[in-house]
């Protein structure tokens, strides 16, 4: 045989599986190990932008008017390949948009559009997300003229709003800003289930009880963005369904006016496509074979005819005219009968028990036909639950009303992952400060900073206690939904000041302390707490004999009780704070394992992390002054005693029981500290005992001081947004 020929049988030259089948990781050899990969989700290496590379600086580049209109061309524009339902591609940039912000949920912030994540799996695999891929390929030539001018997160949101407007609708307002991530969230709980659209019954205790739906969950079922339209596990019962989406939405921070609002505009326009055998259909685009090039759902049967398209559910327009946007949703839900049915994909649905000809929608294609008209269960709920039937009366009374209401709920559902008003880009973002966009007050910047940090200095405050309530105001942000933080010292406010992880009563002392150094300065109350936290971390490097100082910025602002939506803080509050050694009381998820989804949506590494920790401990920052982890003499000293004494192979380690731990002597059995798991978990996991071990040398003091500056001003400035833009 030559030797330039290559065998075709024998052992094959690359690993078989190993990249691709699903559970063939080497860590799945220990299940129960923890796993960091939360914290590396996102890693510069999967970023192909590179290092210098900044969104906000090509959206200055960006003709916003040229993309609009090409926009508004794209949608009327046909194609053979994917035909438009009655020649306007409106309905599905709608839905695509719409599934992108809908995935957002309030308990974590997680889901929503703000990051082009429906590009990849799960998301763009989802059975509820079915032929939006082909919504993306649509949108290919805009993103490829525009290129990295605007984002393709961007450009989801603004063809749905697109969308809108060229149906007649007068959208609230548009703004850029969102970024693009490179890779999967695969990280992102989105529930236990192993199959797709398992009954919901496995995320609630009680499906009858719809509150009782696993946290942070808000989806029904798994592949779903928000309830099975055909009813609860797909048994048709509105009022059963009401109570689910009233819960769902809720869970997004949207109120009863607002869901409705928002089903009855959803559904004004467009329709549903179960026009066919949805068995019939191709894998998800991510199982899809190579020659689809990442396109799912492949239909045999589309024969180039809008009407055969299928994504495997109901089937039918809601309206009379489903491209305009008007009062047609109202007026076919409340003046016709409505009786259970299924459509030609098997799906359950309503349809009118009586309805004239001329009511009923023409067909995708020929417009000659007419077609049946339907209503989900969903659509049913808004019918027959008092309250969501109340709202729609109002709506039906007052169309300019509905119409408003609707845009405004538009633009918080599509823009609530973004944060606060100062991310937003572009001619169109809205002059009106509203609730849920966590407005914060301009702060001052004129003040003799070296001067406050001498008042704070001369007070009779602790530095744990300075540093612990610098740590508990910014600690609240979330990377997720880009709210939280230390800007507006909202700590001070209801419901933050009253959290048990804030210790109230510490709290109130030093904010009364603090707050007369604010108001004689001019300085805002929110960057003399956090200037305060800087004071007690440089105490502790000059005790530890060092002379760094910690950078700060001014400029924050202080927010009021009328500028905080306090009820949509509840779901922020920490249950645990593994950085102040701090759990409420016991849950089913570890303590590690919470601290570690606490990381993640501070937007911080596994080293940052672990050198955070280990100053806190030694700094006396844990929550109720316990001495769990405090491993040094030197209480207050930002030295890395932490982890020599963790690394010192003189100690044992010995559970006590509830959770907690002895360090003892290996020679005398003598107890020298006590510890959580959240402590020992950087000397028992591989990962974290090597950044530990990094920490303990001899050669690693002024490092770890200085890494610890670092990731103490990131934590401090995570929400400066003002400063980034």
């Amino acid at each position: 045989m030559d030797g330039n020929d290559i065998k075709t049988s024998g052992k094959c030259p690359v690993m078989h599986g190993g990249n691709t089948e699903v559970g063939t990781s080497v860590m799945d050899w220990w299940p129960n190990a923890l796993n960091l990969d939360i914290l590396h989700q996102h890693d510069t290496k999967t970023n192909p932008m590179g290092p210098d590379f900044n969104y906000r600086d090509e959206l200055e580049k960006l003709d916003v008017e040229a993309l609009k209109k090409d926009m508004q061309a794209l949608l009327t524009d046909s194609q053979d390949w994917w035909p438009a339902d009655w020649g306007h591609y409106g309905g599905l940039m709608i839905r695509m948009a719409w599934h992108a912000a809908g995935s957002y949920r309030l308990a974590d912030g997680r889901g929503g559009g703000g990051t082009g994540n429906q590009r990849f799996a799960p998301l763009n695999s989802w059975p509820d997300n079915a032929s939006l891929d082909k919504a993306r390929r649509l949108l290919w030539p805009i993103k490829k003229k525009y290129g990295n001018k605007v984002s393709w997160a961007d450009l989801f949101i603004l063809a749905g709003n697109s969308a809108y407007e060229s149906m007649g609708l007068k959208t609230f307002g548009f703004g850029f800003g969102r970024e693009d991530i490179w890779h999967p969230e695969k990280d992102v709980y989105w529930g236990a289930e192993k199959e797709w659209l398992a009954p919901s019954d496995e995320r609630y205790e009680n499906v009858d009880n719809p509150a009782t739906m696993e946290n942070p969950l808000a989806a029904v079922q798994m592949g779903l963005i928000y309830v099975n339209p055909e009813g609860v596990n797909g048994n048709p019962d509105p009022m059963k369904t009401a109570a689910q989406v009233r819960e769902t939405f809720s869970r997004m921070a949207m109120n009863d006016e607002e869901t409705a609002a928002l089903t009855a505009g959803g559904h004004t326009v467009g329709k549903c496509h179960g026009n066919g055998d949805a068995d019939a259909l191709g894998r998800e685009p991510e199982a899809a074979d190579v020659e689809l090039q990442g396109m799912g759902w492949y239909n045999p049967n589309m024969g180039g005819k809008a009407t055969n398209a299928i994504t495997g559910g109901p089937e039918g327009a809601w309206t009379t005219k489903p491209l305009e946007f008007d009062m047609g949703y109202f007026d076919m839900l409340f003046n016709h009968e409505w009786e259970v049915t299924e459509s030609p994909a098997g799906a359950k649905q309503w349809k009118p028990v009586d309805i004239a000809e001329e009511d009923m929608p023409v067909d995708t294609t020929d417009p000659t036909q007419r077609r049946m008209p339907m209503m989900t269960d969903a659509d049913m709920a808004m019918k027959v639950d008092p309250a969501y039937n109340a709202i729609c009366q109002k709506f039906m009374a007052d169309p300019e009303y509905f119409r408003d209401t609707f845009a405004r709920a538009w633009f918080k559902l599509t823009h609530r992952d973004m944060g606060p008003k100062a991310r937003y880009f572009g001619p169109d973002v809205p002059e009106e400060d509203l609730i849920w966009q966590d407005p914060v007050p301009e702060g001052s910047t004129s003040y003799d900073v070296e001067a406050v940090k001498a008042r704070i200095a001369a007070t009779d405050l602790s530095a744990a206690e300075m540093i612990s309530t610098a740590w508990d105001s910014a600690r609240t942000f979330r990377g997720s939904d880009m709210r939280g933080g230390a800007n507006g010292a909202r700590i001070r406010l209801a419901p933050q000041k009253d959290w048990a992880g804030n210790e109230p009563e510490r709290l109130a002392k030093v904010l009364a302390t603090l707050e007369p150094i604010a108001a004689e300065t001019g300085a805002s109350l929110a960057d003399v707490i956090v200037l305060a936290g800087n004071v007690g971390v440089e105490q502790g490097i000059k005790a530890a004999g060092f002379d760094v100082a910690v950078p700060f910025t001014p400029g924050r602002g202080d927010a009021s009780d009328e500028m905080t939506d306090a009820d949509s803080f509840e779901s922020m509050e920490p249950l645990a704070d593994g950085f102040r050694n701090w759990l409420k009381t016991d849950y089913i998820v570890s303590p590690e394992e919470m601290m570690l989804d606490r990381t993640q949506l501070m937007g911080l590494t596994a080293p940052e992390m672990t050198v955070l920790t280990g100053g806190m401990r030694v700094l006396g920052t844990n929550h109720g002054g316990t001495k769990h982890g405090v491993f040094t003499d030197r209480v207050g000293a930002l030295t890395t005693d932490f982890f020599v004494n963790l690394t010192d192979m003189a100690n044992k380690w010995v559970p006590v029981g509830d959770g907690t731990y002895e360090i003892r002597d290996r020679k005398t059995d003598t107890v020298k500290w006590t510890a959580t798991r959240v402590d020992l978990v950087f000397g028992s996991n591989s990962i974290l005992r090597a950044y530990s071990e990094v920490y303990a040398q001899d050669d690693s003091a002024e490092k770890f001081v200085k890494d610890f500056v670092a990731a103490w001003t990131k934590v401090m400035d995570a929400d400066r947004y003002d400063v980034a833009a």
